[in-house]
Order: structure tokens, then sequence, then C-alpha cells
């Protein structure tokens, strides 16, 4: 893509991912909502093997308990490939997450292998004839069933829960994928209130914030957040001769990583620790498939993501292709000399908070001495190829430890302790709660 191209196509994404304009379609839903006299009606899209999806039914009852809400489930199928590209992959660490994951939220899920082809439709039979007003207290009991594997609650509870057929309830499915899909996503534990989603348990906060800020919490009731995310800044780090080692896998194109990247950098400030950065190739210039409608959700979620974080988000440059090489030239030459740290985020604030392109010699030097570096000596390095098999060797490592996606950790610990590995931005508090844990 040339210069003046990325520029519009980014000022385009920008200006649709901007808070004044989310805020405008807010208040235009709402405006709507009050025309109709319609309750605030939020859709849950309930995928009944996708972990998530259970995790987010033990919060539906605590939800109309706490607003005064009117939530539709509909029952859905698994995402398409284009948006599962790593689909084994996907429900596997799916599993382990939602396992590791629960007890920081106050929420259960057990430590499990794949469910049964034929319980998981026998579940989706279970669900399909349950009404609105039962499904939140179902749907978390056939789910405990099918995750723990217990085939026989499921038939307990087919006494009380006559299963729908199996052609009508693949109706049911089928329609409520082509719903998810026309209202414009692809994943299952998802929530849909005026035009904006919600992920699962992760990112029910942003919800409730949206719904207390129309008055809808009910009087008396709590306004904590249902299931905050873990927060151990203002814990004191315990006191220890242990050290660890924390890799950290980025991406210069995601902008989850961007957001993650001071929060990750403050880590060794506050525990015996060393960083190792480990960057990869972004997922499309792996030979990923990243759908638009994909790509639009992350940028409006990162917009929340970056203003809960605290960091500047939405001038956007999308450095794919030539910008990221160059960056990534630049990055062994950086570490050498101790910025490598500063050069991945002058880069990553640059292309997602700034709208620089990097793909320029301007923009790129922008990038460079900001980083603390020189302009002319980093000009040199713009032909290497080193980096290449180094970026290689990190995404077969990413691969080995069951991950594809970034950003991703690896904590090593003492000897003969196991590494602990997960992924994504919003598992940092999950990160730091392991490295307390293994200091002691």
């Amino acid at each position: 893509m040339n210069p003046i191209a990325r520029q519009l196509v980014s000022r385009a994404l920008g200006a649709f991912t901007s808070a004044p304009l989310r805020d405008a379609r807010r208040w235009v839903a709402e405006r709507r909502r009050r025309a109709r006299g319609e309750p605030h009606r939020v859709l849950y899209f309930h995928q009944v093997d996708d972990p998530y999806s259970h995790l987010a039914a033990q919060l539906l009852d605590p939800l109309v308990a706490r607003y005064d809400v009117a939530v539709e489930p509909q029952l859905v199928g698994p995402p398409p490939d284009a948006a599962a590209p790593e689909r084994e992959r996907l429900q596997a660490f799916a599993r382990k997450d939602a396992a590791d994951v629960a007890p920081g939220y106050g929420l259960a899920f057990p430590r499990c292998g794949p469910p049964a082809p034929e319980r998981v439709e026998y579940a989706q039979r279970l669900l399909a004839g349950v009404g609105p007003g039962d499904f939140a207290a179902c749907s978390v009991r056939v789910g405990s069933a099918l995750w723990s594997g217990d085939a026989a609650a499921l038939e307990a509870l087919a006494r009380e829960i006559p299963p729908l057929e199996a052609d009508a309830t693949r109706s049911l499915l089928a329609a409520g994928s082509q719903r998810r899909a026309r209202l414009g996503h692809y994943l299952g534990a998802m929530f849909h209130y005026g035009g904006e989603w919600y992920w699962s348990v992760d990112r029910l906060h942003h919800l409730e914030r949206r719904l207390a800020s129309l008055g809808a919490r009910r009087p008396g009731s709590d306004p904590t957040p249902i299931a905050p995310r873990p927060d151990f800044r203002e814990q004191p780090p315990p006191e220890t001769s242990e050290r660890l080692t924390l890799e950290f896998y980025p991406s210069l194109r995601s902008p989850y990583s961007y957001i993650a990247l001071e929060r990750v950098f403050a880590l060794p400030q506050r525990y015996p620790l060393e960083l190792r950065l480990r960057p990869v190739l972004p997922m499309v210039m792996r030979g990923l498939p990243v759908p638009r409608q994909k790509q639009l959700y992350i940028v409006l979620d990162t917009r929340r993501e970056a203003e809960d974080a605290g960091v500047p988000f939405g001038r956007i440059c999308d450095p794919v292709g030539r910008p990221v090489e160059r960056g990534l030239a630049l990055f062994p030459w950086a570490r050498e000399r101790g910025r490598a740290a500063e050069l991945l985020l002058s880069f990553a604030r640059g292309a997602f908070a700034e709208g620089i392109d990097a793909g320029t010699d301007a923009g790129l030097r922008r990038v460079v001495e900001r980083a603390g570096l020189e302009w002319e000596p980093a000009r040199q390095q713009l032909e290497a190829s080193a980096w290449r098999e180094e970026l290689e060797a990190n995404r077969k490592e990413l691969l080995a430890m069951g991950l594809w996606g970034v950003p991703s950790f690896r904590l090593i610990g003492a000897a003969g302790a196991p590494d602990f590995c997960t992924w994504g931005q919003d598992r940092i508090w999950r990160v730091e709660e392991e490295i307390r844990r293994r200091l002691g």
C-alpha cells in the first residue's frame, strides 16, 4: 500500500473507532430505545461447547439482579473458519484458559478435555427448548454437566428439560449464528447492547459501566462490577531472593500488543524479573486470515481497553507490510544498544496513537530518535535480514507452547517448575498473579 492510500485508510479507521463517534452511536441507540418504549435489552449469544460461554452464563442472573435489563439468549454455533484459523489450538487453549482465570473472577470451570460431540449435541437440544426466563440457570447446569463429563447429570436434566428435536435444534443454531453475523460478530459468549459488543466475563465491566451511565442500575444494588478484573498494582511485591524470567511475544501490528507494552515493561520494575522480548510477525504476514469483521471489532474493543489502561489510542496508521518489516529490521540493532523496549513502544505508539507511517523515512526517523537512538546508524540497518530467522524461531516457539496469537507470555520459574503460558493483554493480571505466587 502506498503512503497516501495507507494514510487515507488509516484515517477512516481512526475516525470509525473514535470516542466521539462511539459516544454519538450510543446516544442514537438510547434515543431510539426510548422512542420505542423498549427496555434495556441485552442480546446474549451462547455457544454450548465454548468454555467462555459457560463463564458468561454464570453472570446472567447477577446481571439481571443488578440492572434493569431484559436478557435475550440465543444459541449459536462455533465461529467460521476464517475467524478461527487455528481452531484446535483455540479450543484447547480456551479450556485451559477458562479454568485458569475462573477463580480470579469468582467463577467455576473444571480442568477438562474436549466434550464428546454427541454430548455437545445433546446439551444443545436441552437448551434449545428452554425459555428466556429459565435460560440462565439451565445453561449453567447443562454446562456444568457437559464440561465435567457427567453423562448421568445430562440425562437427569432431560427429565426436567425435555430436549428439542435434533432438526429443530440445528435450525435454531443456524438462525442464532446468522443473527450474530448480521449484527457483526463471530464468537460465542458475546453480549450485544445498543450496537456494541462485549465478550464474556472479560468485557462485562464495560457493559455494566454503560448501563450504569443510563440509569439502569437497580436502586440499592452494589455499584462495583459483578466480576471485576483482578488488579495487583496496589499490593506490595513479595520479599524474595527468587528470580523469574518472562518471555513476551508482541506484534508491531497488533493494537492489543501496543496497549500491553507499558504494563508489561513495568513488571520488572516491581518484581525480580528478567524480561525477554520475542516479537513475531503479524498474523496476516504469517498467512493467517483476519476477516474485516474481526479487524473492526478488535480496534473498537481496543479503544475501550486502552481507555481503561490510560493509553492513548485512535490515530491509526496500519503498519502492515513494509513498515513492520522496517521496524523489525532495527530490533536486533536496538537491542544491542539496550533500547529494544523503547523502540517497540515508540513504533507502536506511532502506529496506533499518532498516525505515523513508519514506511517512510520521515516517519521511521521520528520513531527511532524518540526511542533514544540515532537515525543515520539506524538507516544503515534497514536492509538487514537476520531478524527474519529470529522471528521465525519465535513463531515456532509460540506454536510449541500451544499459542499463536499476540501478545503472548511465558513465565519461566525455578528449576523443575512448569512454565506458565497464556495469551492476551487482558491476561496481564493473570501473569502478575502467577509471578506473585511463584515468588511466594
